[in-house]
């Protein structure tokens, strides 16, 4: 499509080696939707993508980021620094900016959190030192000159494109629609494989807010969506059904797990269970995570309950 183009970008994540940058035309210049993770190298990843489509770092107008994850967001300061472009980006970004204000308290939370949950100190320790070698993945803080909410329209020589928030991956997240056209810029709300993540912690209920967001987007009626992470799609309500039917498929693996099991469990012991032959210990913090996020959820719902006891237990209620 003319005046977009799709900027992939590799990242150092375990099972996650690309994500995707949007580079708009819009007069002069562009409008960049996300900007990858700060790595070593990373800045001249980002500098090749832009080079293959006759374009540079200092042609960029304006900086949006649909979610404040650091490979979405993390070579935010580097832009901003070369471009001399604004950063727009939703409210909601503390999940990202607190722990990158302090990250030895932030890594300190996340301990607590795994020790609530039954995680062994043997993994534990493991994941803390995973954790410090990966490093921040951000180039700096966040200066953010505008806020990303609702109502805001970005101009380009595309069209004009409509601001959505959608909270539930992230309290950040928002996605880009340009009605005209019936494009979606979907960020990680829907991404080319149907793939859950939720940020945990900092709202009461994200799978609720995810599955709210769903219907939001349903009702755009987008005809091609150009995600954060894969391939452009367009069956755009088979990847919402499928969403939404994974989400229900969690959940129900969840209760069958804690009814299996005739006594509390901590969410760390349920992870087997839930993900059967999914199940992989490389990846049992991103999961961990996840399964926290549905137990609050069914909590909300009144279908589990939590011991009060360390590490935290749970049951039906």
């Amino acid at each position: 499509m003319r005046g977009v183009w799709r900027l992939r970008l590799p990242l150092p994540l375990p099972g996650v080696p690309h994500c995707n940058a949007w580079a708009l035309a819009a007069g002069d210049g562009i409008v960049l939707v996300d900007c990858g993770m700060h790595t070593p190298g990373s800045v001249r990843h980002l500098e090749q993508a832009l080079e293959q489509v006759g374009l540079a770092l200092e042609d960029v107008r304006l900086l949006l980021c649909t979610h404040a994850h650091i490979d979405h967001c993390g070579q935010a300061a580097t832009v901003k620094a070369r471009s001399g472009c604004p950063l727009w980006l939703h409210p909601r970004h503390e999940h990202f900016t607190t722990p990158a204000g302090d990250p030895e308290a932030a890594v300190a939370r996340r301990i607590e959190i795994a020790r609530h949950s039954g995680v062994p100190e043997g993994p534990l320790q493991e994941w803390v030192r995973e954790r410090r070698e990966l490093g921040s993945g951000s180039a700096g803080p966040l200066e953010v000159d505008r806020d990303l909410v609702r109502g805001v329209r970005v101009e380009t020589d595309v069209g004009a494109w409509d601001v959505y928030e959608t909270p539930g991956h992230a309290p950040s997240h928002v996605v880009l629609h340009q009605p005209e056209q019936r494009l979606l810029i979907s960020g990680d709300h829907l991404m080319g494989r149907i793939s859950l993540y939720f940020e945990h912690g900092w709202t009461p209920d994200p799978v609720a807010e995810f599955l709210a967001s769903l219907e939001v987007v349903e009702g755009l009626g987008a005809r091609l969506a150009l995600s954060g992470h894969g391939r452009p799609f367009t069956d755009l309500p088979g990847h919402i059904a499928g969403n939404r039917a994974l989400v229900r498929e969690r959940l129900d693996a969840v209760l069958a797990a804690l009814g299996g099991r005739g006594a509390p469990a901590t969410a760390f012991a349920l992870l087997p269970d839930v993900y059967g032959e999914r199940y992989d210990p490389a990846f049992a913090a991103w999961l961990l995570t996840k399964e926290l996020c549905y137990l609050e959820h069914l909590e909300a719902q009144g279908a589990v309950e939590r011991v009060a006891d360390e590490p935290v237990r749970w049951r039906p209620a």
